[in-house]
């Protein structure tokens, strides 16, 4: 087919069609099915804007009108013809059409303008002015959409179907992306108004004035509400923190530097007052140079050996109890919290990988996954290709290509081992796919998920990890009780690689089954099983993967 010119329409087999980079992330169902009647009565009146595909012949992208193609597939079908206009065009052209066109013919909503913004500023290399030129918005316009475009995609997908507004984005924006989820979940619940939602964000944010730490970081921080206040007009009081959690790991900084500080001078003060002893029991002692003094014997300073050469014999630590040893186990904020801290990312992953085999692997399972998640409207959230790209393995090869009313007839075709694997496939998709790992953590304890089955303490794990934070995974294992305190003090002076090595093959002592707090769910050292048995190989289970 020859490319036309700008301006000039054809028409091409919906087959030809496939969808393109639309930055458009919510379609409106009654919209659409408005439009089907149209089409039924009047047929497609606009063409969509194509671009070719370079990577495939006689294959065209959207750049501009993908709900016509929506509502054009379920009239006419893949062999159906509609107008178009093919133009050459560059991903930035493209994307900048696509905007424009949403902006134009429907108002693209506040999340989906917030992405268009995202892409937009990193095609022009972070340069504010230049992507707000581009996209011919105002600078107050783009700095509102990038800061909603940290959102959780839960929060976007509940502004997008408005089940939320706009103001309750705005002050969701200000929270930390981990806790989104579950503030959006109180605010559904609740019903909560703008106003009450913002009453309830004050509650939990931290007074700025009242910080013991350096607060210079804190005037270009997005959780300091006054940059909220800056941007939106929904907004918490001025002078506030709301991320408690960064808030309290500074202020657990300052109160452990200010610990520190007072040990020191502490221990100077101490060892002062043993030199004025010091002092005073050699006066005491100089007219008795021949008996050895009560204090030389009990601390033997330096003295000569029958050769004539000095003998240091060390002093002896000081007592215990003393300000000397009060030296911390384990550093000075380490905690389960902090250590789970440094693997969120490792331990969501491991975990919705443990689900998606379970549900990929029991059916019963997957079937109450799949009624839960579409009772509670979190089944759109597994993602389209997900299942698409996989439709060929779970039906028949020639699947993707039937027209809608033929893959009917092959799903219907199906045996029930067929069917079960697919449901079981749909389950393990979700347990990827689910936005909040809250989700995730509950279906998992149900199910009575156990990830030492399939995952252990390995180097890539502990290497995310300081010296103190290992002596606390060594102490919870039990790794230091099978060494022993002084062998494990002598590795923990060994270089990090070397302490790493020295844990994972400490002789006579076995990982498997040592599940770290770091890991699990509930924060809680798992041991190990009397026996863990092997994990169990499936052909659903390699759907899950």
């Amino acid at each position: 087919m020859t490319v036309s010119q700008p301006g000039s329409a054809t028409t091409l087999p919906l087959s030809k069609i496939i969808k393109g980079d639309n930055p458009r992330r919510y379609f409106d169902r009654k919209k659409h099915d408005d439009l089907v009647v149209s089409f039924r009565l009047r047929g497609m009146l606009q063409p969509i804007l194509l671009r070719p595909v370079p990577e495939a012949d006689d294959t065209y992208a959207i750049v501009a009108g993908e709900r016509r193609y929506r509502a054009a597939l379920e009239v006419f079908g893949l062999d159906g013809e509609v107008p178009v206009i093919i133009r050459e065009m560059t991903d930035q052209e493209a994307l900048e059409a696509a905007i424009d066109e949403n902006d134009n013919r429907d108002d693209a909503s506040e999340t989906e303008q917030a992405d268009a913004a995202v892409r937009h500023l990193a095609a022009c290399h972070n340069d504010r002015a230049e992507t707000a030129r581009r996209l011919g918005w105002s600078r107050a316009k783009l700095d509102r959409r990038l800061a909603l475009a940290g959102l959780s995609e839960t929060v976007k997908s509940a502004l997008d179907e408005r089940r939320i507004k706009v103001g309750h984005a705005e002050l969701l924006a200000a929270v930390p992306a981990d806790k989104q989820d579950k503030a959006l979940e109180t605010i559904l619940a609740a019903g909560l108004d703008i106003g009450k939602t913002r009453d309830l964000l004050m509650r939990v944010t931290q007074s700025l004035a009242a910080a013991t730490f350096d607060k210079t970081e804190c005037t270009t921080c997005p959780f300091n509400s006054a940059t909220q206040r800056a941007l939106f007009e929904t907004h918490v009081d001025d002078g506030h923190c709301t991320n408690p959690g960064c808030f309290q790991l500074k202020t657990q900084a300052v109160d452990n530097a200010r610990l520190e500080e007072e040990a020191r001078a502490a221990a100077a003060q101490a060892e002062d007052s043993q030199s004025e002893d010091d002092d005073e029991e050699i006066d005491d002692s100089s007219d008795e140079e021949n008996e050895p003094s009560d204090r030389e014997a009990r601390y033997p300073t330096d003295h000569a050996d029958t050769t004539g050469e000095a003998v240091i014999i060390p002093r002896p630590s000081a007592p215990a109890g003393s300000v000397k040893t009060t030296a911390r186990t384990d550093g000075p904020s380490v905690t389960v919290k902090s250590i789970a801290g440094r693997t969120t990312d490792l331990r969501e992953a491991t975990w919705r990988t443990a689900l998606a085999r379970d549900l990929a692997d029991n059916a019963a399972h997957a079937h109450t996954a799949i009624l839960v998640a579409a009772l509670t409207g979190t089944l759109s959230q597994i993602k389209s290709s997900t299942l698409t790209s996989r439709a060929g393995l779970l039906v028949n090869p020639s699947f993707p290509g039937l027209s809608f009313t033929a893959k009917i007839e092959a799903i219907l075709a199906l045996t029930n081992a067929q069917a079960a694997t697919a449901h079981s496939a749909i389950g393990a998709a979700y347990a990827r796919d689910v936005q909040s790992f809250g989700h995730v953590a509950d279906l998992a304890r149900m199910f009575e998920i156990d990830i030492r089955h399939a995952w252990q303490v390995d180097r890539a794990f502990l290497e995310r990890y300081t010296k103190d934070e290992l002596k606390f995974i060594a102490r919870e294992c039990g790794l230091i009780a099978h060494k022993g305190e002084k062998a494990f003090a002598k590795l923990l002076g060994a270089k990090k690689a070397d302490l790493i090595a020295g844990m994972l093959n400490a002789v006579g002592f076995n990982w498997a089954g040592r599940l770290p707090s770091a890991m699990t769910l509930d924060a809680t050292y798992g041991p190990p099983e009397s026996a863990v048995p092997p994990a169990v190989a499936s052909g659903a289970t390699d759907l899950a993967a």
